[in-house]
């Protein structure tokens, strides 16, 4: 088969690959072809060697032995962590990723930034203004527009919002050349993927389709694997028990000596080495209390020009499942920050019932542990004897002499790891969450998902990760525009009642994100853009207009049906005339409801509509 790079049908093939560090083996001999176009998720346990492999096909870290063979010319791409700018603004920055080809083509690199949750405002600032999660989407931009021949991603949603992932799915989903990924978020995975290869037992193992079909096929494999080598270990042990009983025995010497043969050839097949899984389980503090927090008014801001948080009102309650959703920099972990007591309210107040206790996990935590501390004192020291902080440890995967490493050393995984842990160490009854997930691989994000299914208690948790947000929330609290609004109901009802709008800024786009000067061509694939965005931005939009309308055209018909039937009711039938006022009462309530949200989507049909025909109209300009 002919490609691009030769007539090779593979695009990078791994040959008898093995690297160890000291006394752990991480592959052992493994061989993992990718194919043209494959899109390939890469799972496996946190410490397996995923990155490990990254960084051996990068020539950051060596292999022991074995060889990789790539086609004549190919190129890697690899999101590096490493945060280096020398460019004046955001925009120039990204644009050192362009091939040598596209580079004066600044556009395509406004739509990427854009993607990932840049404003075309932002275009023009340094770099180092922005926090170090928008630095690393920045890096994430540069390696994207630079159109590798494979890309390799390690967790390249760590720092994006909801907004973003699903840009970024749909932007891999569409990736010309060949991906290789590695996420714990396995709905993203499973939404991008043709194939997934997992390392297991220091060896890799790939076929086409989901994560879920390659567990399954694994554990199969498995269980038979296992079923067989008992079976034969006890047939070995009979044949051991025959020959040590009739060795002396003339007559059977000749069977006897068949069977030691037979004993000699046969294979002895090794118990397996089961993976360890993470055991969340999280302690929960009994109260009588329905509510246990409450918060009224609640103010807080950096500057004095903009609040972050105005007016803010929650009540938690005993069972509640609150997630905090919405873009980045909007506010979310400075509220989990003021509900967890780490940031002082300007505004406003916080109220707890007095049996109220709760576990506070966040990411800026890490830096809170204590460098020269080993991991069994950390647990320890939020008041837990050593035996119990031993077996906390053990379920957090530090078994053994392991607990006692010092936190200095810990990987940013074994030290998310260590404060779930300190959680786990103390009974609590209301969990604030702020992307707990983040440094957890994918089984160990599903054990977390069933313990906090299982958690007697309230949780009030920040994530983007879809699959939690269908499977936990109740309630939400949603940062969207300047507002912070709430949605009781599913996931699934807050996608089909609000569903995620791309923020704007205030101002419509001019001629600042159209570049001028552009070829006939070029202008051509900028006005498809344009076209593509009104198809995915503004129709969707428009249809949500469209079916509240109908909504409450369908509900006004009822409410004049109603009416008919209060004037047509027996005076002397008052139970009739309560039903029909109530239900009157209630469809009224409904359609002011519905009336508020079609004002709020037909204002972000109307805005966005702004932006693209303004952008449109520059494009017209340039013609």
């Amino acid at each position: 088969m002919d490609t691009k790079h030769g007539k090779y049908c593979w695009m990078i093939k791994i040959t008898n690959l093995s690297k160890a560090f000291g006394a752990q083996v991480v592959f052992d001999s493994v061989s993992l072809a990718i194919n043209r176009r494959e899109r390939v998720g890469l799972v496996g346990r946190n410490g397996h060697g995923k990155t490990t492999l990254f960084r051996i096909l990068m020539g950051q870290e060596e292999a022991d032995s074995g060889d990789i063979q790539l086609p004549k010319n190919y190129r890697l791409g690899y999101l590096t962590q490493n945060l280096n700018f020398t460019q004046e603004s955001i925009l120039a920055e990204a644009c050192l990723g362009l091939p040598a080809q596209h580079r004066d083509d600044s556009w395509r690199v406004e739509k990427v930034l854009a993607g990932l949750g840049f404003y075309p405002a932002e275009m023009g600032r340094r770099p180092q203004e922005f926090s170090g999660g928008f630095q690393v989407r920045l890096n994430l931009a540069k390696v994207l527009v630079s159109v590798p021949d494979l890309l390799l991603l390690d967790e390249p949603t760590n720092y994006l919002d909801v907004v973003s992932i699903r840009w970024l799915a749909n932007y891999l989903s569409q990736w010309q050349g060949e991906l290789c990924l590695i996420t714990h978020d396995r709905a993203f995975m499973d939404g991008v993927v043709t194939h997934v290869a997992a390392i297991h037992g220091r060896k890799i193992r790939k076929m086409g389709g989901t994560t879920t079909k390659l567990y399954e096929l694994v554990e199969r494999e498995e269980d038979i694997y296992e079923k067989t080598r008992l079976n034969e270990e006890k047939k070995r042990k009979e044949t051991e028990a025959y020959i040590a009983r009739f060795r002396s025995k003339a007559r059977l010497a000749s069977n006897v000596q068949s069977r030691v043969k037979a004993l000699a050839k046969q294979e002895i097949k090794e118990k397996l080495e089961r993976s360890k899984d993470l055991r969340f389980s999280f302690g929960f503090a009994p109260t009588p209390a329905k509510t246990l927090m409450s918060v009224s008014e609640l103010g807080f801001s950096y500057t004095p020009e903009h609040a972050l948080i105005n007016d803010f009102n929650l009540t938690v309650g005993q069972k509640d499942r609150v997630c905090v959703i919405g873009h980045n920099g909007k506010g979310k972990t400075t509220l989990l920050r003021l509900l967890a007591a780490d940031l002082s309210p300007q505004r406003g107040e916080i109220h707890l019932h007095n049996k109220t206790v709760i576990g506070y996990f966040a990411q800026t935590n890490i830096a809170q542990l204590t460098p020269d501390w080993t991991i069994e004192e950390e647990l320890m020291s939020v008041g837990c004897e050593k035996q119990r902080a031993r077996g906390i440890a053990g379920s957090m995967m530090f078994e053994g002499d392991l607990v006692e490493k010092k936190t200095q050393v810990l990987s940013g995984g074994e030290k998310s790891r260590v404060l779930l842990g300190k959680i786990l160490a103390g009974a609590s009854n209301l969990l604030l969450l702020d992307e707990p997930t983040n440094h957890l691989d994918m089984q160990s994000a599903d054990a977390f998902l069933t313990a906090i299914d299982e958690f007697k208690g309230a949780v009030v948790m920040v994530t983007h990760n879809e699959m939690f947000l269908h499977r936990l929330a109740n309630r939400f609290v949603v940062f969207q525009g300047d507002e912070i609004n709430y949605f009781e109901g599913s996931y699934q009802e807050f996608l089909d009642q609000i569903g995620w709008v791309a923020e704007e800024q205030d101002a419509p786009a001019t001629e600042s994100s159209v570049v001028k000067g552009l070829s006939k061509k070029e202008l051509r694939q900028q006005r498809a853009v344009l076209v593509s965005r009104a198809s995915k931005e503004v129709k969707p939009l428009k249809e949500r207009m469209d079916a509240l309308e109908e909504k409450i055209m369908n509900a006004e018909l009822q409410v004049e049906n109603l009416n008919q039937e209060l004037i047509s009711a027996s005076p002397t039938n008052g139970k009739r005339l309560g039903e029909l006022s109530k239900e009157l009462y209630l469809v009224k309530e409904r359609i002011d409801t519905w009336f508020e949200k079609l004002e709020k989507v037909a204002s972000q049909h109307d805005k966005k509509a702004k932006v693209i025909a303004a952008e449109m109209e520059c494009l017209e300009d340039n013609e």
